[in-house]
Order: C-alpha cells, then sequence, then structure tokens
C-alpha cells in the first residue's frame, strides 16, 4: 500500500468519525432539549403549587409581647397626621422579619432603632422591609391579627348641661374582653392540654372571675355563632368585618349567658356588652354547669382561606400577650337594675360598623 492509499484510508476514516461525533453531538442535543423541557414542565408545576402555597398563610405564632404592642402603638398615635406616620403593623412586622419573630430585648431596641430612622425621615418602613425576606408575610400576618385595632372613631361625651356629643379621635379602638371594675386573673395556658371528649391543646386564653362579669366585644363585628356547644357551654363567635379574625367566647353564665338584643346575624361594635361570665360546658346537654372554674375561655382564630377552615385546618393564636396589651382599655359599663343587663357607659362610632351597617 503506498502512501496516497493510506492517506486517502486515514482521510475517510477522520471523516466517518466527524461523522458520527456530528451525529451523537445532534442526539446528545435533543436529549438533553427533552430532559430540560422536562425539568422545565416540572419546575413550572412546582413553581405553580409554591404559588398555590403562598397564597394562603399556613401558620402563625403570634409571640408579639404586651411591651412590644405598646411600644409600636405609641409610635403609631404619636405618629399620626406627621409625614413620617408610622402604622404599628408594619413597624412590628419589620422588626419581626429581623429577629425571626422573636420579641425580647433586642427586638425592642431594633423597634425602637426601625421607628427612629423613619421619624428622621432617612426611609420608610417598606424601604427597610425590603431587605428581608420575611417582611410581606410578617406584614400580612400581623394584620390578620390586628387590623382595625387601631383608627379613627367618635366617643360620646356629655357636657355639663346634659348635652351629648360625638368627639373624633385617633388610637385603639379594641378593647380587652373583661369590662372595667371586674377583677379577673390569668396566666399563658395556650396549648395546655385538654381531655374532654378527646385529648387535643388548648387554643385559646382562660380568664378567672366571678359568675356574671360582664363580657364584651373586643372588635367590631359580626355574630356568626351563638348557642350551645358541648366544648364552649353557651358560647358567642363574632367574625371581624374583613372576615380574618374569629372572636370565641366561651363557657358564659348558665340561663341568662347573652345580652338580650342579640342573635346571629347581629352587627356589635368594639366595646359593646355580648354576655356574662359564667362555667358552662363539657355538656351535650344543654345549660349544664360542668366547668370547675368560672372563668372567660377567650379566643382568636386566623381566616386565611375559607375552604382550609371548611376541611376542620384552624389556625388559633396564642393571644395572651394580646389581652395583656388590651387591658390598657376596659370598656366602663353601668347595670340597668330592671333588666339586670349591662351596658357600655359611654357609646363609640366605629368607622367600620356604619360600613357595616350600610351595606
Amino acid at each position: 500500500m503506498d502512501v496516497r492509499e493510506q492517506e486517502s484510508r486515514w482521510n475517510m476514516k477522520k471523516v466517518i468519525c466527524l461523522f458520527v461525533l456530528f451525529l451523537l453531538i445532534i442526539v446528545y442535543s435533543l436529549v438533553m432539549d427533552h430532559v430540560k423541557q422536562g425539568e422545565q414542565e416540572k419546575r413550572a408545576t412546582l413553581y405553580e403549587i409554591n404559588e398555590e402555597e403562598k397564597e394562603t398563610i399556613k401558620w402563625v405564632d403570634f409571640k408579639v409581647t404586651a411591651q412590644a404592642l405598646s411600644k409600636a402603638y405609641r409610635y403609631d398615635v404619636d405618629s399620626y397626621g406627621c409625614k413620617e406616620h408610622i402604622e404599628w403593623i408594619k413597624l412590628l412586622a419589620l422588626t419581626a422579619s429581623q429577629t425571626g419573630g422573636e420579641f425580647g430585648k433586642t427586638a425592642l431596641e431594633k423597634l425602637d432603632a426601625n421607628a427612629e430612622k423613619v421619624l428622621s425621615g432617612e426611609t420608610t418602613l417598606d424601604e427597610l422591609g425590603a431587605s428581608q425576606k420575611y417582611y410581606d408575610y410578617y406584614v400580612e400576618a400581623y394584620d390578620a391579627v390586628l387590623h382595625g385595632y387601631v383608627g379613627e372613631f367618635e366617643v360620646e361625651e356629655t357636657d355639663e348641661n346634659g348635652e351629648v356629643t360625638f368627639h373624633k379621635k385617633y388610637g385603639l379602638k379594641a378593647f380587652s374582653p373583661i369590662a372595667k371594675g371586674f377583677d379577673y386573673q390569668d396566666y399563658d395556658d395556650f396549648g395546655v392540654k385538654r381531655s374532654y371528649g378527646y385529648s387535643r391543646p388548648h387554643l385559646g386564653h382562660d380568664m378567672m372571675g366571678l359568675i356574671g362579669t360582664p363580657i364584651v366585644a373586643v372588635e367590631s363585628g359580626v355574630i356568626e355563632a351563638l348557642g350551645w356547644n358541648q366544648y364552649g357551654g353557651w358560647r358567642i363567635g363574632i367574625r371581624s368585618f374583613d372576615s380574618k379574625r374569629y372572636y370565641y367566647y366561651a363557657h358564659l353564665r348558665q340561663n341568662f349567658p347573652y345580652c338580650k338584643s342579640l342573635k346571629e346575624g347581629s352587627v356589635v361594635t368594639a366595646g359593646d356588652v355580648i354576655g356574662y361570665m359564667g362555667h358552662t360546658g363539657y355538656s351535650a346537654k344543654e345549660n349544664v354547669n360542668n366547668i370547675k372554674t368560672v372563668h372567660l375561655h377567650f379566643g382568636i382564630e386566623l381566616i386565611f382561606d375559607e375552604k382550609r377552615r371548611a376541611e376542620g385546618k384552624e389556625l388559633w393564636i396564642d393571644c395572651y400577650e394580646l389581652a395583656r396589651f388590651l387591658s390598657q382599655n376596659r370598656v366602663a359599663v353601668t347595670r340597668d337594675d330592671a333588666t339586670k343587663e349591662w351596658f357600655r357607659t359611654y357609646a363609640m362610632r366605629d368607622p367600620e360598623t356604619k360600613k357595616a351597617l350600610q351595606n
């Protein structure tokens, strides 16, 4: 075999090798395109699932202390009407996003520092929150807990001539569930084991007092449930106007549990007397006192998704610290000796109530 023939065969081999390599590249590209398309479809599916999950908050661990609530509230009220108005919910949310939801001494210092930056005109709460991964989550979660607690309202005032007028105010328009002048004791008992019917955690806050202590609506809303529940005894369930909060007042007084004018669908204003403390419950039979200690079971359920709620996936929060914060705003009440009912001493006009009645 001469040199030319060897070169010819070698060139042929190179051509064949290049052709095979070209085919391999094409096949590889086709395979990778198919794999990539599959990954993209899978990623799109996961993204849709994740996006769906993002739409509904499934858990809120509300650890904001009464001290933090009070601090944020004061910043809100003191800056109201100013150019640098501090919204207390956003201030709490920003602080929580920086501390993982914890509100110890360090959190209180951060809360002050955040507020001072805003008051100086240096920045805004949203600008500070933009760098925090979970800021939006805490804004939505805390708004679900505290929305409507602070705002404008009107309070009835009587002058020396007996003339009644209403004066506009801005501040705390949510109340402690226990009327002013009535003693009670409490401690943080959220999650403590309960055994009646079945083993379960305590999803509320117990406030111990005397039979007949007037119980008031913490927030304005609509009565969604009124009647007997074998666990809660005589109970009242009130839904906030934005539908995000369900207030549960249970173990009300035997024989005379509620304000007589109330019924399901009634609209109540924050601070209205709605019922009376007792110890009914733990019985399938109505009007039975089976609870050993006289107390109010006060609970707050957050509702982000009606479907999940209907499926029994309820989201209750620990409201002990919130009750401590609200204890600074207890409504004064007077008794009608003829009907033996208690009523708030001074009326309050809540714009949200007015709006609800108009609708």
